[in-house]
């Protein structure tokens, strides 16, 4: 097939995801703790540079060199897909959104870096900048799903307790006395948390395991929101449209290149 339009219909497949990631983006704008995903695209002949290289420790990883470092069986010239783009990787953007008071003693957001740590019934453990908690029938500070937040030596719970805060250092006071202090985690590369749900976040191989954050800073009465700003995402979008159009246009030019070409070939 004519390399042009292999050119241009991976242009279109990674306007897709792209298009994808924005609408992601602009349907959470109003979800508290959100972050926004930001799409990397690649050209196809660094992805080609990549082979599968057994470590030390007998896993297999990708690393990248360089095409003359290739363990070619002889030389191999394979052509070039120069202009070829494929979807990379989409991460994610840690910068923190806007602080809104709410003036509830269980909303609380994280000052600087960190994610609460809550779990769910069967104990999988999820993490989140999302601080919006409330009481559920048992007392126990949960998520709007259900999910409860951990703290030091488990889940977080003030009983019976009438009055409930949250001090700048995470301690939960009930009726004036401290019941437990909610744990913050970080990641050495945050960015690479993977996505469960709107707000939720699980850590992957990139991201590394989660450590706790000894200095804790809490604004208490607060709620993180979404770090989506609606007029960046449209310009994504835009952006996005139209070069999914120029590369509708170009694999169309191509298209009807070809059928010209074997048309005339055929009557000669």
């Amino acid at each position: 097939m004519h390399r042009g339009i292999y050119e241009a219909a991976s242009g279109m497949l990674v306007q897709e995801t792209v298009l994808d990631t924005v609408t992601n983006n602009l349907a959470n704008v109003d979800t508290p703790g959100y972050k926004r995903r930001v799409s990397a695209v690649s050209d196809f002949s660094a992805l080609l540079d990549r082979i599968e290289k057994i470590s030390e420790d007998g896993e297999t990883k990708l690393t990248t060199v360089l095409p003359a470092d290739m363990p070619w069986k002889g030389r191999q010239v394979i052509g070039s897909l120069a202009l070829s783009a494929v979807f990379s990787e989409d991460v994610m953007d840690t910068f923190p959104g806007v602080i809104k008071n709410t003036d509830n003693p269980l909303d609380i957001a994280v000052d600087g870096p960190g994610f609460f740590a809550v779990a769910d019934e069967n104990d999988n453990t999820f993490y989140t900048r999302a601080g919006n908690f409330e009481l559920d029938s048992n007392g126990n500070i949960v998520t709007p799903n259900g999910l409860m937040l951990q703290g030091e030596g488990g889940s977080l719970s003030i009983g019976n307790a009438s009055h409930v805060e949250i001090n700048r250092r995470g301690q939960v006071i009930a009726d004036g006395a401290v019941v437990g202090r909610v744990t913050v985690f970080n990641f050495a590369n945050p960015t690479y948390l993977r996505h469960m749900s709107r707000n939720l976040l699980t850590p992957t191989e990139q991201s590394g395991e989660p450590e706790a954050v000894e200095n804790v800073n809490i604004w208490s009465g607060s709620v993180e929101m979404s770090n989506v700003e609606v007029v960046t995402e449209m310009v994504r979008m835009i952006d996005a449209q139209r070069i999914y159009e120029g590369a509708s246009k170009a694999l169309m030019t191509h298209d009807e290149q070809t059928q010209k070409l074997i048309t005339s070939y055929s009557r000669g």
